[in-house]
């Protein structure tokens, strides 16, 4: 059974389009913006460094580590 060149020039065509598409990732994600893990993160970083600062003014102005 012969291919006929129609049918041979169509799964050429099938083929060199696949290959230009090969390694091309299309946005799954779309822009949905913050996530909520991104938010987690970021509340758990101002609350960390925001305690760091309130301990060290407290300590600036009581003097030292050991309470009164």
């Amino acid at each position: 059974m012969t291919t006929s060149k129609r049918v041979a020039e169509k799964k050429v065509a099938k083929f060199e389009k696949n290959i230009t598409k090969r390694g091309v990732l299309q946005n799954q994600r779309g822009n949905k913006g913050l996530e909520p893990i991104h938010i987690f993160l970021v509340l758990f970083a101002v609350l960390f460094i925001g305690s760091f600062i309130f301990q060290v003014v407290r300590m600036a102005l009581h003097g030292g580590l050991l309470p009164r």
